[in-house]
C-alpha cells in the first residue's frame, strides 16, 4: 500500500481572495502492478508554459503518466521498494506501458529499470536512500539530497531494507 500524501491546495474565491480549494490526501496515485510497492503519486499538474493559476480543478484529474504534457510538468512524489521485493522479478516493459511510457524503456540495457524521459527532473530525496545509476556510474543519495536529472539514461535502486521516498518536479523538455 503506497504511502499516503497529503496535499493542500490554493485557489482564489470569486471576489479573487486567496483560499484553499484542497486538504486532502493525493488521489492520482498508480502503484505499478508487475512491480509491487513502486508507486506514483502526483501532487499536481500544469498543461502550459507559462502555467495558469486560474480556476480551481484539481489537475490530476487524470490518469498517472510517466511524462508531463507539452510545455508541463507534474510535481509527484515516487516511493520505491527495496531491490529484494522486486528487482529480480519485475516486468519493467509492462511497468512502462502502464504508465503510456513503453518508448522510454531502454531495452537494451542489462537493467530493466533503465530509461530515458524528455524532462528535466528536480529531485529531493524525501525519507531512505536510493542509487542514482547512469550509463557511466552511480551515486547514492540520502535524504536531503537532491539532484537534476537532465533528460539522461537513468535507473534507481534502493539497496537498502527500507523504501525511499523522493518528491519529483518533472518540467518537459527538447530531448537530447
Amino acid at each position: 500500500m503506497p504511502q499516503k500524501i497529503r496535499r493542500v491546495i490554493t485557489g482564489h474565491d470569486d471576489s479573487g481572495k486567496s483560499i484553499f480549494i484542497m486538504d486532502e490526501y493525493a488521489t492520482a496515485v498508480k502503484e505499478m502492478e508487475s512491480m509491487p510497492g513502486l508507486a506514483l503519486t502526483d501532487v499536481w499538474q500544469t498543461d502550459q508554459a507559462p502555467a495558469s493559476n486560474s480556476g480551481n480543478n484539481d489537475a490530476t484529474d487524470r490518469p498517472v503518466v510517466l511524462e508531463p504534457p507539452q510545455n508541463g510538468t507534474i510535481f509527484r512524489v515516487v516511493e520505491f521498494p527495496p531491490d529484494s521485493h522486486w528487482r529480480d522479478r519485475a516486468d519493467a516493459h509492462a511497468a512502462f506501458d502502464s504508465i503510456g511510457a513503453a518508448h522510454a524503456s531502454d531495452s537494451e540495457s542489462g537493467d530493466p529499470m533503465m530509461h530515458k524521459t524528455a524532462t528535466v527532473d528536480y529531485l529531493i530525496v524525501l525519507k531512505g536512500e536510493i542509487w542514482a545509476i547512469l550509463e557511466e556510474g552511480e551515486v547514492c543519495l540520502k535524504q536531503g539530497d537532491v539532484m537534476v536529472q537532465r533528460g539522461t539514461n537513468h535507473s534507481w535502486s534502493v539497496r537498502t531494507d527500507e523504501p525511499c521516498l523522493l518528491a519529483a518536479v518533472l518540467v518537459n523538455a527538447t530531448p537530447v
